[in-house]
């Protein structure tokens, strides 16, 4: 089980189990002051028992459950603005067997503090039962007033990958004024896997000829890739799109998490903008955004985009409309010929969590003897030189050590890699 500030994710029935799904709905209970919860679902099968089963745990403790049933991460975190907190059943971009929780007060993901009080023993806290209601979301209706129209019907593909922005993202993109084509509605059916920054969406790919664009969402619909010109972009594509909008509607200040590409902090600041950089993790660049009193940034390597004015988390679906409303002007081509410069690599090695703090003390003095510089804000990033970087970091949501490589030379960057990569396996030989 992955608990952090990312949420609680494990393999349902094997080390997630509703015994610790009744727990930790009992313990969040005693976060929510406003004593009601949005909660939500995504389309895995083990979702619905799950959801029933949090769902008790949170009434029996007093709170009043509001339903959306099916739902996107990012409806739930805006309804939660309304009712002071919020429970999504996901696992996001993870496998179909995993799931988790996402949990969130006053419209924001908890942070560590927060989450270690989730993770204590099951804290008593009965009181009067709540009660249980079915609400629905305004949710296309308020996104659409942030976005506006698009003018000539940009043609676009979604690939819902039998997640939840089935229900939302293409009667948003059609209410803005987009021809909308739908690949992929059924998880049953569907032809690709649940995180579309890893998988190659070739269905994607072939639907998408003669066609604007192509957009591809996780099963919670927080994660958004785009497909263009018969090519999947880069997760910081995204970043970098939302980006050009929000600097189009006069936003300055920005929060970037430390693995997003450089070619975003370059342009931002060409334009006339100001980047601060966050620790990697959803709740962290959001912290940030607070504290820098910044309203857009996110994170490049989980493709995601966040306008906080209107939600405090990765919002893929709101992003699709904001990129959807600049295709056909110059800003969408420039922010692309300007990334297109660098060259980001991102792979990962699967090592069981409990070694990895150990073997990031080890690749700490090997990276430090290699390089010579190094950074510890998030993991262990060293700075190359001005168009080149390396990032060694354990994950927040799966059992795998991550290396993130960018410069502005491929070549470079695959050796980078393949020099990082060895690294960690001889520090991993240490203490096997």
């Amino acid at each position: 089980m992955k608990i952090s500030v990312s949420g609680i994710r494990g393999i349902f029935g094997k080390d997630l189990t509703l015994h610790d799904i009744l727990k930790f709905s009992n313990n969040f209970s005693t976060l929510i002051k406003s004593k009601k919860c949005v909660i939500a679902k995504d389309t895995r099968p083990s979702s619905s028992i799950i959801a029933e089963t949090a769902k008790a745990g949170l009434m029996q403790c007093g709170i009043d459950v509001y339903d959306l049933g099916m739902s996107p991460t990012p409806v739930a975190f805006r309804e939660s603005r309304k009712y002071g907190a919020g429970l999504i059943i996901t696992s996001s971009h993870n496998p179909i067997e995993w799931n988790g929780l996402k949990l969130i007060i006053d419209g924001k993901g908890l942070n560590e503090e927060q989450m270690s009080l989730i993770n204590t023993e099951q804290i008593t806290n009965k009181s009067k039962i709540g009660t249980e209601y079915n609400i629905k979301s305004d949710y296309t209706n308020e996104a659409a007033k942030v976005i506006g129209d698009v003018s000539d019907s940009p043609k676009v593909t979604v690939d819902v990958g039998g997640g939840a922005a089935k229900t939302v993202s293409p009667k948003l993109l059609e209410m803005i004024g987009c021809d909308v084509k739908t690949i992929n509605n059924d998880l049953e059916k569907n032809s690709r896997g649940p995180d579309p920054t890893t998988d190659p969406l070739n269905e994607l790919i072939s639907n998408n000829e003669e066609r604007d664009l192509g957009f591809a969402f996780d099963l919670d619909g927080d994660r958004l890739v785009i497909v263009r010109n018969g090519q999947k972009q880069t997760p910081d594509v995204t970043l970098g799109l939302g980006v050009a909008k929000a600097l189009e509607l006069g936003y300055k200040n920005f929060v970037l998490s430390l693995d997003t590409s450089i070619s975003i902090e370059n342009y931002i600041k060409q334009n006339g903008g100001s980047v601060f950089y966050s620790k990697i993790g959803e709740s962290n660049v959001i912290a940030k955004m607070i504290e820098t009193k910044s309203h857009a940034g996110g994170e490049g390597s989980s493709a995601g985009f966040i306008l906080s004015d209107f939600n405090y988390c990765r919002d893929g679906i709101l992003t699709s409309g904001l990129i959807a409303s600049i295709i056909k002007k110059d800003i969408f081509y420039h922010i692309l010929d300007f990334m297109k410069k660098y060259h980001q690599i991102r792979d990962k090695i699967e090592y069981q969590s409990d070694c990895h703090d150990e073997l990031l003390k080890i690749i700490s003095s090997k990276m430090k003897e290699k390089f010579g510089n190094l950074e510890t804000l998030d993991g262990l990033k060293v700075t190359i030189d001005e168009d080149s970087w390396v990032l060694v970091r354990k994950s927040n949501t799966e059992n795998v050590i991550r290396v993130s490589v960018e410069s502005d030379n491929l070549e470079k960057a695959r050796n980078i890699l393949l020099q990082t990569k060895e690294l960690v396996k001889e520090s991993y030989e240490q203490i096997k």
